[in-house]
């Protein structure tokens, strides 16, 4: 299960093993089977569930450190929005940018001073951040949680 996007299902007694879920195919092995995101087997939804520790790591176009959990341009899934975790070390500060879409963050530990077209507002843990579409931001971390 190296790859983060994959899912483990097990058929129940009523569900007969196949060897392709929505034209994807999956390898069976004993009653059980895995495949890249969530599908309708038998017309029901197959869960997803992505580990952080699998996702791989990488520096982002603000600077942050991100790990995508979720993004319907990279698994087949029906999404309109991303899922990513992202770490922006002390004293450092992600780089100005905007975006088409809206955005969200919820801020899970540290303290950080949010931008958001010229508003300053200092964020922590519990807080979620709303960015409008096309909103100029960035955010500077300015250390652990009080």
């Amino acid at each position: 299960m190296g790859d983060c996007s994959q899912v483990l299902v097990t058929f129940t007694e009523k569900t007969k093993p196949l060897d392709r879920v929505n034209g994807h195919s999956i390898a069976t092995d004993g009653g059980k089977f895995c495949l890249n995101g969530p599908q309708m087997l038998h017309g029901v939804s197959t869960m997803l569930v992505r580990k952080l520790g699998d996702c791989e790591e990488f520096v982002a176009g603000d600077n942050s450190i991100l790990r995508e959990l979720l993004h319907p341009d990279k698994q087949p899934i029906d999404l309109r929005y991303s899922l990513a975790h992202a770490i922006l070390p002390v004293g450092e500060t992600s780089l100005p940018h905007s975006l088409t879409t809206s955005e969200v963050y919820y801020i899970m530990a540290g303290r950080g001073e949010m931008h958001i077209d010229g508003e300053v507002q200092i964020i922590e843990p519990g807080d979620a951040v709303y960015m409008p579409p096309n909103a100029k931001q960035f955010v500077r971390s300015l250390g652990p949680s009080r």
